[in-house]
């Protein structure tokens, strides 16, 4: 890219590569649910207003349904999602990109970008699981039988939340796991044992539920396991800072709050 383009707009073209995950919804219709009341002030501001949300990739789901609510609960609001991994998320935001929102799957990395955002909030929490194809084919019962040579593991990659997570849980219960494959996010990660790719992974447990029947999970005792925690906090270049304020208290609130937990996370 040469130097001369302006900064706006080369941080504008990084967007292309990411149209595919990009999701918009949009309903006209009202919800007078007690969580969309805290929004409603955000979308007052005249006109359409798009909010574009860099979010982790394990919040995918349960992201793609709160936008729809939210969206029906103001009016002329549209929430745009991108998913990614967070370090990619966080890449983004110190690249430029244009956006509003940040949500990442932990602390570190979204302190990482503090001087770019505002004051973080911490709207959830996770727990990781191993999964298996549904006939485990490998026999995995525990997290030392990651250990067996033999099997195909897969976790993400070490600087990507999920991936650093499932390393500090294999080190504490002195697991020598060496994974056949590093993915970019927890999503690719599923998606490989979904596949048949794999023999075993380490994912958020709200991921394997998201999987349903195409997925066995089993559970990390608590002893073993680690928290996760999400925080959202608005970017200093929203070009609508009361409106991206406006959402990420909303992701707070009872009506959020309720998604997420139905959706397996546990509360902040």
């Amino acid at each position: 890219m040469s130097t001369r383009i302006p900064r706006r707009l080369a941080a504008a073209l990084l967007l292309v590569p990411l149209a595919l995950p990009l999701a918009a919804c949009g309903s006209d219709e009202s919800d007078d649910e007690g969580g969309g009341g805290g929004g409603g002030g955000g979308g007052g501001g005249g006109g359409d207003t798009t909010l574009t949300v860099l979010a982790a990739a394990s919040l995918t789901d349960v992201f793609e349904e709160a936008g729809e609510l939210y969206e029906e609960a103001n009016p002329g609001v549209t929430v745009r999602f991108s998913f990614a991994g967070s370090q990619e998320l966080a890449a983004q935001v110190t690249q430029g990109v244009p956006a509003d929102v940040l949500v990442t799957a932990d602390t570190e990395t979204m302190a990482g970008v503090e001087g770019e955002t505002g004051e973080p909030t911490v709207i959830a929490r996770n727990e990781l699981t191993i999964v298996t194809p549904p006939d485990n084919p490998a026999g995995i019962d525990a997290l030392d039988d990651l250990a067996d040579p033999a099997i195909n593991l897969v976790l993400a990659a070490p600087e990507v939340p999920a991936g650093r997570y499932g390393r500090e849980i294999l080190d504490r219960a002195g697991v020598e796991a060496r994974p056949d494959s590093e993915e970019p996010n927890v999503r690719s990660v599923l998606g490989k044992v979904r596949l048949g790719e794999a023999d075993a992974g380490l994912v958020y447990v709200t991921d394997a539920a998201s999987a349903g029947d195409d997925v066995l999970s089993v559970p990390i005792p608590e002893e073993q396991n680690t928290l996760a925690e999400y925080p959202a906090a608005t970017l200093d270049g929203a070009e609508r800072p009361d409106e991206a304020a406006a959402f990420v208290e909303w992701l707070s609130g009872d009506e959020a709050q309720g998604l997420l937990d139905d959706a397996g996370f546990l509360a902040p």
